[in-house]
Formats: structure tokens, sequence, C-alpha cells
């Protein structure tokens, strides 16, 4: 340690992009992400401030979405927002085995540093969507962190911030906003920043909602704080009949990043024909008892989400009990008597209630059983 010699972050944004490191911009559906991502590329392309004052110097950008269209959504956002295109660097195909296929950031890496080295002053590239670069299982920590190697090899090298896009998990409203990146924790942990979006809420819900984004960690740096943001409609001058929407930057928020990325947990809706999922849950099974794959299938064409019929189980008085280490549990309610089975070997169960691998496998995202 002795012979190296400290070096100071070296920021393209001061305290939000760094050169060289790995970013994640994760939201909810519907808070622009992707937008936000092109707006922050066209302040480097064209030197324009972003919303924090800071003017970074005009450099090249580098760009691959594997969910939109460059010709009608990339460029005109791009153009919206002020972009110069000169440094706008859109990844297209790649040619392998003779033939020409789509870009695979879980594949192509080292044949997008080869076409990188051949541009100049390269100072950001955005990855959309980040989990696209994972070979394997995204939400095993060894794949994840395997399969983002090159890339943030890459960045490192070209001296560019990386940014990749990616989403919350549904359903974890209420969580710290870091918890609540898709994916394995891994997709945190590598990143040197992390920036969450969210819409705020709003007692009016016919009033117009803002959204916001604030840094949700940073292990190089101050993390909270964030800035609120509105979606724009513009059609372009110099290209009549086209459209495209860009970021309108409003006031710099202060704050962690738990208080301004906070978003209520959605509560339960209630079934429209029934009182509650427990009166559902005692007429299924007052004849005989059922598996926990087929109360699934009843509650579903009922219209009641798992969740809810999770909860019902006490109200209702069901009881779930395994048969045996290779069968399914059953759901039943007191009063019935449970077909006796075979002895088999003891083998550890899986879940809260006993169910099987198979059966934890219907739980939603994000879901424990109870």
């Amino acid at each position: 340690a002795a012979d190296l010699t400290p070096e100071p972050i070296r920021w393209l944004w001061p305290g939000w992009l760094a050169k060289g490191k790995l970013h994640v911009l994760a939201g909810a559906p519907g808070t622009g992400k992707t937008t936000l991502a092109l707006d922050m590329a066209a302040c480097v392309t064209s030197g324009r401030a972003l919303p924090s004052g800071w003017r970074p110097k005009a450099a090249s950008v580098i760009v691959w979405s594997g969910e939109d269209d460059p010709g009608d959504t990339l460029i005109p956002r791009l153009i919206a927002a002020g972009a110069d295109l000169r440094h706008v660097h859109i990844v297209g195909d790649v040619l392998q085995d003779g033939q020409r296929c789509a870009f695979d950031p879980a594949r192509d890496v080292p044949k997008l540093a080869a076409a990188c080295a051949g541009i100049d002053n390269i100072a950001m590239v955005v990855v959309d969507p980040l989990v696209s670069a994972v070979s394997g299982d995204s939400h095993k920590n060894a794949e994840v962190r395997r399969s983002l190697a090159p890339l943030v090899e890459l960045a490192a090298r070209l001296d560019a911030a990386l940014l990749g896009i990616t989403h919350f998990t549904k359903g974890t409203q209420g969580r710290e906003p870091l918890e609540r990146v898709s994916g394995s924790l891994a997709f945190g942990a590598l990143a040197r920043v992390v920036l969450g979006t969210i819409r705020e809420q709003s007692e009016d819900p016919a009033a117009p909602r803002s959204l916001v984004v604030a840094r949700a960690k940073s292990n190089i740096g101050p993390d909270g704080d964030g800035f609120r943001y509105a979606f724009e409609q513009v059609e372009l001058p110099a290209h009549p009949g086209v459209h495209a929407s860009r970021i309108a930057w409003g006031n710099a928020l202060k704050g962690p990043a738990s208080s301004l990325l906070s978003e209520p947990e959605k509560p339960e809706v209630a079934h429209p024909e029934a009182a509650d999922a427990a009166s559902f849950l005692r007429e299924l099974l007052t004849d005989a008892p059922l598996t926990a794959k087929e109360v699934r299938k009843a509650a579903d064409d009922a219209g009641y989400s798992w969740r809810t019929v999770q909860r019902a189980m006490k109200k209702a008085g069901v009881i779930s009990k395994r048969q045996g280490a290779r069968l399914p549990a059953l759901w039943s309610i007191p009063g019935h008597t449970l077909a006796p089975v075979a002895p088999v070997a003891p083998t550890p169960e899986c879940g809260a209630t006993g169910a099987t691998g198979a059966e934890v496998a219907l739980l939603e995202d994000g879901e424990v059983a109870i």
C-alpha cells in the first residue's frame, strides 16, 4: 500500500456520475428512467448544464437500448433534450458467424470494447436494461457479479461513467430504496452510486404529480438529496409531426433517500363480491381439502390476489399440512380427516407452511409463504 498514490474520484457530474464507475438508475415503471438517462447523456454531449448547474465538458456517449427503437424513440428524445448527435453513438447489430444479429450485452462486450477504441473522448455509457447483461440468474449474486464484470472493466478502461437502468421490484413499497432494486443485491452492491425514482403521492388524485430522483446509495460521496422533475411533450422543430418527451427539471430536494423515495404500501383491494377472502376459503374448502396449487388457481379465477388469500388463512381457520415429504401440502378446515399416507424418508421442508419447492415457485416476486 505504501507504493500506491491516493487519487481523487474523477467526477463527470460531481456527486452523481463518476468516471470509470458503475451507476444504477432504478425506479417503478412510468417514472421515465430512460428519458432521465438520455437527458443526462444529452448534457454530456453538448456541455449543457445538469440540474445542479454543473456543466460537463462536451464528450461522446455510448447508448445501448434493448427496449426502445433508435429512430422513433431514442433519437427524438435526445434531440428534444438538446443533445449534440455528433457525439452520440447508438449500439447496433453485431456480426456473428457472418450473420447480423442483435447486440447482446451478456455476450458482446468485447466487440463493443473494440468498437469504442475508434471513438474519441467517451465519457458515458448507457445500458438499458442492465439485467440484459446477466447471462445467468439475475437473482444470484455470483452470476450477477461475473456477468457485469466485463462492462465494469470497460467503463474503467474508458474512464467513462457507466449508467445501467433497471426496475424496482413490484410490491416493495415501504422498504428501503436500495432493497427495492430488482434482482440480486449484487446490482446495488456493485454500483458505486444507486439512483432511485418515484412518483410523488398526492392527496388530490386529479392533480398532476411530480417525480423525484434521489441518490439511494453512494460509496464515493454523499447520498440522499435529489431533484423533482416532470415530463414535457414537444414537437421537434426540424421534424414536423415528430413528437418526443423530455425532462423538465424542478427544484432541488434535501433529505435522506428513505424519505425522498418513500412510497406508502398499497392497501389490499377488497373483493367486489365478497366481504373478505376468508369467506372464499371456507366455502372453497367445505367439501374437501385442496392442494395449495388448486387453491391458488381457484383464487385467481375468483379474482383474489395470492397475498390476500395467504393473509386470510388464519381468519378462515385454514391449516396447511404436509402429507409426506414428496407430497404437496393440503389446505383444509377443521373437521376434515385427511387420508393417511405411506411413510417416506424425511427431507427438509421448504416454506413456512411446508410447501414444496414447486409450490414456492408459485409465489409472486418478493413474497414469502406465510
